[in-house]
């Protein structure tokens, strides 16, 4: 049956419905995407991503581990903003963040978020039009429960791979003890006041060496495939890189995935802390400073967005820390535990050889026969899926039981910037692609 034509007016109303619904739509897919954006993460955030390329994902663009409670910050920073800068490994067309309240002792109020382009490297002014208020779960306000941890809405903005990112919180009232990461070789910055959307960045007059509540920036991206994560001790943290020159092996790692042909297009996030073992954290009530790496392992590597692949480098402290560990097959032993439970989540694991002591204190003979007896059976291939051995590349042949002098920082464990680029370019890129093996 034939209907009388609408009315003009009444058809465009109808069209501009439409035209609504359509955007919300959109809104909701790409804020959807990545799953439960401004949830409390308490768990697995995302499966592992096989086919970002094509269709988009939510990948790890950047990350740290929130290593332990600040000293002296009982009350927090109550009436200041903290605007953290933290550099990206790849890019993409929209972001989101996590914040941690992990070693807090109270909930954490985060008033006003921000996120922006840094104008130039370690700057705390915001490139022209970049700055975008953040949001969790549709609110401009959250409160994370002390031991908690929180992403927040996506926001859209074209983030450049190798480029600064400002990540600002402002708290207005005392939040406990402040979750940071200490050795960030990154400075960041706080005003007094609610500075958050400061864009010239004036007001950021003190200078700050770590990074404090952030412990995540994803991107959706078209471009990348997944992300490697380093779960490292200080070697991996880059303790002695030069600060504000992202010159840690992670760094140098991304920086030939997004150059070499050939190379699988991952996001790099580095997951070390100084002084990480494989088998004992700090002892104390829960949660502990600088946790092992089993006990970590979920939190900082399987629940990150888009994590294909994990790089392990340690082993070093277990064997030079007290309790120190005489035996090779302990640690060994809680390597294959790292390497279980990710192959129970489909991650590749590449395990890496530990490095030349030799000169240190505490690097005594018994110590260096535990760790070559380490290196032996990493050497093996029972381990791990893949080896990279480190420590091949960074000793010193006419001295292999020392790091070769230009690949020294001069503490005679940790390399300079110079063993890091050893470090990156000694791993095999091919490495990195392929599954997970199902037994060893």
């Amino acid at each position: 049956m034939n209907r009388p034509p609408l009315p003009r007016g009444t058809a465009y109303a109808v069209l501009a419905a439409l035209a609504a619904v359509v955007i919300l739509v959109s809104t909701a897919i790409f804020a959807g995407v990545g799953g439960r954006a401004g949830q409390t993460a308490t768990g697995p955030r995302d499966t592992p991503a096989t086919t970002a390329a094509a269709s988009g994902a939510w990948i790890g663009s950047w990350a740290t581990s929130p290593s332990s409670a600040e000293p002296n910050t009982l009350r927090g920073f109550p009436g200041q903003s903290i605007r953290n800068v933290v550099h990206t490994s790849i890019g993409g067309t929209g972001a989101r963040i996590q914040l941690s309240n992990l070693y807090g002792t109270q909930p954490l109020a985060v008033t006003h978020a921000s996120l922006a382009l840094a104008a130039r490297p370690g700057s705390p002014a915001a490139a022209p039009d970049s700055m975008r208020r953040l949001t969790f779960a549709g609110q401009p306000t959250t409160t994370i429960p002390a031991g908690q941890s929180q992403l927040s809405d996506p926001v859209q903005l074209v983030v450049p791979a190798a480029r600064d990112l400002l990540v600002t919180t402002f708290s207005p009232t005392p939040s406990g003890p402040v979750t940071h990461h200490p050795h960030a070789r990154q400075t960041s910055y706080l005003a007094q006041g609610d500075r958050t959307e400061d864009t010239a960045g004036a007001g950021y007059t003190t200078k700050s060496k770590y990074w404090r509540y952030l412990t995540a920036v994803d991107v959706w991206t078209h471009e990348a495939d997944g992300a490697v994560v380093a779960l490292g001790d200080s070697i991996t943290d880059g303790v002695t890189a030069t600060p504000d020159a992202n010159r840690r092996w992670t760094d140098f790692l991304a920086a030939r995935l997004r150059t070499e042909p050939g190379a699988p297009r991952y996001g790099v996030l580095n997951e070390g802390i100084s002084g990480n073992r494989v088998l004992l954290g700090n002892t104390g009530p829960a949660p502990v400073n600088n946790p092992s790496a089993l006990e970590r392992l979920d939190r900082d590597v399987l629940s990150r967005a888009g994590a294909r692949v994990v790089v392990v480098e340690l082993g070093i402290n277990d064997i030079l820390r007290r309790p120190q560990q005489s035996d090779p097959q302990q640690i060994v032993a809680g390597l294959r535990k790292l390497v279980e439970r990710a192959h129970a989540r489909g991650l590749r694991v590449v395990g890496s050889t530990l490095t030349p002591f030799g000169g240190h204190r505490g690097g005594q003979p018994p110590q260096e026969a535990v760790r070559q007896g380490v290196n032996e059976l990493v050497r093996s291939g029972k381990v791990f899926d893949s080896v990279v051995d480190f420590d091949l590349a960074l000793r010193d042949p006419a001295a292999p039981l020392r790091l070769l002098p230009q690949y020294d920082s001069g503490d005679h464990l940790h390399p300079s910037d110079a063993g890091y680029a050893a470090m990156a370019r000694a791993l095999n890129l091919d490495t990195l692609k392929g599954q997970a093996q199902t037994a060893l």
